[in-house]
């Protein structure tokens, strides 16, 4: 699958802007950056406001306007994987970026595909949950993974919410914390969340991990069941989502690589690292059915590990199960 040529003058142009942060270009920079001339440039930064850039035009030069939209090419420009984010495709909107990739699994080549977008029509969480995210605020990504059958829905639930936990430190330095199944905390607020679907495709299977990510808002605490935070309010600052979306597949790739090797111990223990919930007394209902005690472990494989009110031992898988408070 190949979503993009080489770089254009506006892909040039935005890459210098974007590194450039906060300050102003000459047009005389920008064309030697185009290796055009200011003609050129100028049709350039015309086609970067019809991507969705915002910029700032003074004798001093362009800026471009923070935060910056999404793009595939800022996105993708060294990030040095293996497998996740392989190719990135951006929208302004859609229906669903699960949906998306889901799709895309037809296509050759899909496998470590990313689809990003700027709103969903229909985003959705765990459990026919909707994710609500308002246009532009934060980060609404799916990775397709082709898999035979060797990745656990499990180990991947597990993996993703503990890559976004690492990305997101890695970018703002939070000390997230994690709730299974799929819960990204910062400050006891949930910041991200994590919803994996599988669906066969011609390859075989198809593992969509959804990802939603509260950068520059939350939504507001009437629409939601628990409290939410955003790494804006979190750190006072405007955080790049294209940074954290490179941080966060740059984490994934190595914890899918892990689960490929079976190093299974390695996820358990990292995830154990940062979850606040052993030996605590939960709820969980699967199904229709209810089931309380006290968390002895969280498996890879198996889910979380109870001890029952009864003694008995109970291992609630995380793609049917959902803690009441």
């Amino acid at each position: 699958m190949s979503t993009h040529t080489g770089p254009t003058a506006a892909d040039r142009l935005l890459r210098l802007l974007y590194d450039r942060r906060e300050g102003f270009v000459s047009m005389v920079e920008l064309a030697a950056a185009a290796g055009a001339p200011q003609a050129t440039v100028t049709k350039a930064l015309a086609a970067l406001r019809r991507k969705g850039q915002r910029l700032d035009v003074s004798p001093q030069g362009v800026r471009l306007q923070r935060p910056a939209a999404l793009d595939a090419g800022l996105i993708e420009q060294d990030l040095g994987t293996q497998r996740v984010g392989r190719n990135v495709i951006c929208f302004g909107e859609v229906s669903s970026t699960n949906d998306v990739a889901r799709h895309s699994a037809r296509q050759k080549n899909a496998d470590g595909l990313a689809v990003l977008a700027e709103s969903q029509r229909h985003g959705r969480g765990r459990l026919g949950r909707r994710w609500a995210s308002p246009p532009r605020s934060g980060v609404l990504m799916s990775v397709l993974l082709i898999d035979g059958a060797n990745l656990a829905h499990e180990a991947v639930t597990i993996a993703a919410g503990l890559a976004v936990a690492e990305g997101i430190d890695d970018i703002a330095d939070l000390s997230c914390r994690l709730k299974w199944p799929n819960d990204v905390l910062a400050d006891g607020k949930k910041i991200a969340g994590i919803l994996v679907e599988l669906s066969t495709c011609p390859a075989g299977r198809a593992v969509v991990i959804g990802i939603g990510i509260n950068v520059h808002a939350a939504p507001p605490p009437s629409r939601l069941a628990h409290p939410a935070t955003s790494l804006a309010e979190q750190t006072g600052l405007i955080v790049e989502r294209i940074d954290v979306i490179r941080a966060v597949l740059r984490r994934l790739d190595a914890w899918v690589g892990r689960i490929q090797a079976g190093r299974l111990e390695e996820l358990r223990n990292a995830w154990l690292a940062r979850c606040g919930m052993m030996n605590q007394r939960i709820t969980v209902q699967v199904g229709g059915r209810r089931y309380a005690g006290r968390v002895m472990d969280i498996d890879p494989l198996e889910g979380v590990i109870l001890c029952g009110d009864h003694g008995e031992r109970l291992h609630l898988p995380a793609e049917t199960s959902t803690i009441l408070d």
